[in-house]
C-alpha cells in the first residue's frame, strides 16, 4: 500500500475522532454563564484530548514526510493505533463525568498509553520499513522521546490511581507539553 493512502485514512479517523469528542460534550442545564462554568472539567478533559490527539497526528504526519514506504506490518500496527485512539471519546466522556475516580482515570490512562506505544511501534516498523540512515535516525530520535512520555504517564497513571485521580490526566497533560516543547528543539 501506498503510504500516502494510510496516512489519508490515519488523517480521517483522526478527525473523526475528533469530531466525536467534540460532540459528546455535555451541555449546559441552561443558557447562563454560571451553568457553562460548571462544565469546567467537561472542556477541560476536552481539551486535553484534543491537544493530545493534535499532538499525536502531528507526529505522524512528519513520520510519513521521512519516508519512502511502509509495510503491511506498519499498516497492521496503524490500525491498532486508531483502535485505542478510537476510544478516546469514549474515555474523554468518562473521565468529564467522573473526574474523580480511579477506575475512570486508569481507564483514560491505559487508552493513552496503550495507544503511545502504538505509535512506538509504528516508529520502529517505519525504522525496518526505510532503513537509510536519516530515517533510521530519525525513527530512533521520536521513539526515544516516546519513551520519556510513556514514563511520565506510566508513572502518573500508577500514583493517580493508587493516591489521587486526577494525576492521571495531569501526567497525560505533563507528557503533552513535554513532547512538544522537545519535540520543537529538535
Amino acid at each position: 500500500m501506498n503510504k500516502d493512502r494510510l496516512g489519508a485514512f490515519m488523517d480521517a479517523v483522526i478527525a473523526i475522532i475528533m469530531t466525536i469528542l467534540v460532540l459528546e460534550l455535555e451541555k449546559p442545564s441552561e443558557p447562563t454563564l454560571e451553568a457553562f462554568c460548571n462544565l469546567k472539567i467537561n472542556f477541560a478533559t476536552y481539551a486535553l484530548s484534543f491537544l493530545w490527539l493534535a499532538a499525536m497526528w502531528m507526529s505522524i504526519h512528519n513520520a510519513w514526510h521521512e519516508v519512502e514506504q511502509i509495510s503491511n506490518r506498519t499498516i497492521w500496527l496503524g490500525m491498532g493505533l486508531l483502535f485505542f485512539a478510537s476510544l478516546f471519546p469514549y474515555a474523554t466522556s468518562l473521565v468529564a463525568t467522573y473526574f474523580t475516580s480511579k477506575v475512570v482515570q486508569g481507564f483514560y490512562g491505559i487508552v493513552v498509553i496503550a495507544t503511545t506505544v502504538m505509535m512506538m511501534l509504528i516508529y520502529s516498523s517505519l525504522e525496518k520499513d526505510d532503513n537509510r540512515e536519516n530515517v533510521v535516525k530519525y525513527m530512533k530520535r521520536v521513539n526515544g522521546f516516546l519513551a520519556v512520555d510513556v514514563l511520565i504517564k506510566v508513572l502518573c497513571a500508577v500514583l493517580g490511581v493508587l493516591f489521587w485521580p486526577p494525576l492521571v490526566s495531569i501526567g497525560v497533560l505533563a507528557a503533552a507539553v513535554f513532547i512538544m516543547v522537545v519535540r520543537k528543539k529538535a
